[in-house]
This record gives C-alpha cells, sequence and structure tokens, in this order.
C-alpha cells in the first residue's frame, strides 16, 4: 500500500467562533494521495508552531545555518489579538504557503510532522457546542479556483448570519423581501451594495443597508478612508437626488476614497467630493465587467432607512461629509504642496545651472606680447618677412 501524502492543500476562508471563548480559525480543503478531500480547522496560532517545529527539524533548509539555502517559506509571527481584519488580511499569505509548503522536496512535503499537522482530528468533525446558541460565522475566501462542488468534507459549511434591521419588498424576481427582525445568511457580498442571501428555502438579492451582524463587531467592516484617492472610471452618468451626492458624467475619472458596504462609496472630482454608487465606477486600467448595470437598480442608501431599529446600544459613527470635504482638502493642499515643491526645485537647480561661472575667453595677445614670447629664431624671421 502507497505511503500516504498530501496532493493538495486549499485555504476556502475562515470562521468566528464564540466557543469557549471568540477566536477564529482557518479552513483547508485536503486532498490525499486518494483523491479524498478532507476539511480541518487550524488557529493561526498552531500553525505558526507547527511552522517553527519544522524550521527546527529542518535548520539548513530553514535558513539557520545559511539564509542563501532557505527553502522553507516564510511565515510572520501572530499577534498578541487577532481581530477580523488581520485574519480576513492573513488569507493570502497562508494560501501562498501552503502552496509553498507541498513544492517543497518530498522530504520535507511528506515528513509525519506535515502529514499530522493536516489530518483529520475529533474537533474537525465535531467543533466544541456553542453554551450560549450563537452559531459560527463563516467567510470564505474569494477565489476563482475555488471549488464548488466538495465531494467528501467532515464538516458542514455554515454562513454568517445577518438581521434585518427595517421592512424590505423586493422590487424584482432575483431579490428577498425581509421583514424587520428576519435572520438571513449571507452567501455572497459584493461591492455594489447588494448581498445575495438565503432565509429558510428562499434566495434573492438584500441591499446591505438594511442589514447588520447579529454580534456587534469588534472591528468595523468597512475599510478606512484613504485620502489618497484610487483613480476610477464612471460606466454610467449620474445625477444626485441628495445634496451630498456626486453629479458625474459618463466616462470622467473621480477618485475613490471610501469605500462603503451599502454600495455607496465617497469620491472625488477635483476639489468637491460626494457619494457616487459604486456600481457605476469601474477601477481604472481594468477590463470592463461582463455584468456590469445588468444586476440590478441602485441599492437604497443606509441613511434613507428612516425606519431602521438596530438590536447594537451602539451603533457606529458615520463619518460626515464635511469631515471627508475637511480631511480631502487638506491632501489637496498636501499634494499641491508637494507638486510646488518639486517645481520650484527644478527652477531653483536650473537657475543654478544659468548662474554657475562660465570659463572666461582669455583676451586676444597683442602683437609687442607675442613678439616678446618668441624666440630668436622666430623673431627673425618675422623681420626678414616685414
Amino acid at each position: 500500500m502507497a505511503e500516504p501524502y498530501i496532493r493538495h492543500v486549499q485555504l476556502l476562508g475562515f470562521e468566528k467562533r464564540f466557543s469557549p471563548s471568540q477566536h477564529y480559525v482557518y479552513m483547508f480543503m485536503v486532498k490525499w494521495q486518494d483523491l479524498t478531500e478532507k476539511l480541518v480547522y487550524r488557529k493561526y496560532t498552531e500553525i505558526y508552531e507547527f511552522h517553527k517545529a519544522l524550521k527546527e527539524m529542518f535548520p539548513i533548509e530553514s535558513g539557520e545555518i545559511s539564509k542563501e539555502h532557505r527553502t522553507i517559506p516564510h511565515l510572520p509571527a501572530p499577534k498578541w489579538f487577532d481581530g477580523l481584519r488581520s485574519t480576513e488580511n492573513r488569507q493570502v499569505t497562508l494560501a501562498d504557503y501552503c502552496s509553498s509548503l507541498l513544492n517543497l522536496p518530498t522530504k520535507i512535503s511528506r515528513c509525519p510532522h506535515v502529514l499530522n499537522f493536516f489530518k483529520v482530528r475529533p474537533d474537525d468533525v465535531n467543533p466544541t457546542a456553542n453554551t450560549n446558541g450563537r452559531k459560527p460565522e463563516t467567510f470564505l475566501l474569494k477565489s476563482e479556483n475555488a471549488k464548488k462542488n466538495v465531494s467528501d468534507i467532515t464538516g458542514p459549511i455554515i454562513l454568517q448570519s445577518y438581521r434585518a434591521i427595517a421592512d424590505y419588498e423586493k422590487n424584482t424576481k432575483s431579490e428577498l423581501s425581509v421583514k424587520a427582525s428576519d435572520v438571513v445568511e449571507v452567501v455572497e457580498k459584493t461591492e455594489n451594495g447588494w448581498w445575495f442571501c438565503q432565509m429558510k428555502n428562499k434566495r434573492g438579492w438584500v441591499p446591505a443597508a438594511y442589514l447588520e451582524p447579529l454580534d456587534s463587531p469588534d472591528e468595523s467592516e468597512e475599510q478606512d478612508p484613504n485620502y489618497e484617492g484610487e483613480l476610477h472610471v464612471t460606466t454610467k452618468g449620474y445625477s444626485g437626488d441628495l445634496e451630498d451626492e456626486l453629479n458625474v458624467e459618463e466616462g470622467e475619472t473621480v477618485e475613490v476614497i471610501h469605500k462603503l458596504l451599502d454600495g455607496w462609496w465617497v469620491v472625488r472630482r477635483g476639489s468637491k467630493t460626494g457619494y457616487f454608487p459604486a456600481m457605476y465606477l469601474q477601477k481604472s486600467g481594468d477590463a470592463p465587467s461582463a455584468d456590469v448595470n445588468q444586476k440590478k437598480s441602485l441599492p437604497p442608501r443606509r441613511r434613507t432607512i428612516s425606519n431602521a431599529n438596530s438590536i447594537h446600544t451602539k451603533k457606529r459613527t458615520e463619518i460626515s461629509q464635511e469631515t471627508y470635504r475637511r480631511n480631502s482638502k487638506k491632501y489637496l493642499k498636501q499634494r499641491q504642496s508637494t507638486f510646488d515643491n518639486m517645481k520650484s526645485m527644478s527652477i531653483v537647480e536650473q537657475n543654478e545651472m544659468e548662474n554657475k561661472a562660465q570659463p572666461a575667453i582669455p583676451p586676444r595677445p597683442s602683437k609687442k606680447l607675442i613678439l616678446d614670447k618668441c624666440s630668436e629664431h622666430t623673431k627673425n624671421k618675422i623681420q626678414t618677412v616685414n
């Protein structure tokens, strides 16, 4: 019988668990030599301890003796506290680490230490039950190569649950109607402000503005503002209905400074800032999306839901439009100042080159001076000619 080995390890995403305390575990689909696929869960601290032990087992390949001989991939040390954002940002690093690990020589990639780490454990099949009844929240990694059909897994994939903060009546067949306090499971999140959800045996698109996490998030799901701006091109013109929305024609270039979950992004055009629908924006340099503007109508903005009722006592403070404009002006001034400094430096350098002392042209010597410098032989010849 052939010795067991791992053909492939794929990171599927991570889970937020609440028992015995809140923590995060990564989900790996492990494909073995007999083509069976097993789903295993590992904390990042476990992965890092495994990595440290592997380096001790192979000191040459870990670069302990000579750095130029290192082949074992690097892995950052865990932080003293891992939140949602750091757990999410680490996924690419982990996916690359697993891929590099299995491409190492067989003495490393098929050693007992590697095989035992990725074997199914009892808690992979039967995780610790939550005493408070809260289900784990699953965050799936977006990947074009992610497998859609898994033939042999050790446990179910549980999606992240959200609660509706107000009634929403669907406008098309592809949407899903929800009532306030309904709990839905989010299957897919898109940047345009529409999330694909399921509730019991129904599925459909729901505006993200109508949904909030069941648990008050310890970190905001939205990115922080980027006042440097990210260039986007408008794929469709829009005239704002509200005073804080920006009027932009099709084909114009704007700078996105804050991406919001409800699908209404804060953009800057020149010195003006305002909200603009994300579904009418395309990142500069990217090819047009095949389904652009075909999915559905504009999603409602979060601030337009007048009867919203959050279950969280402390709501996230939204950034005012005045704050966006003030910080945006500060950055524009800073950028203009940098440009002016560079321009002034080039002018100074140019002036310095112009004012730099040029070598003087010596005056033409007089006939007497030339004769004085000549030899007697030359003087005699000159006198003979004259």
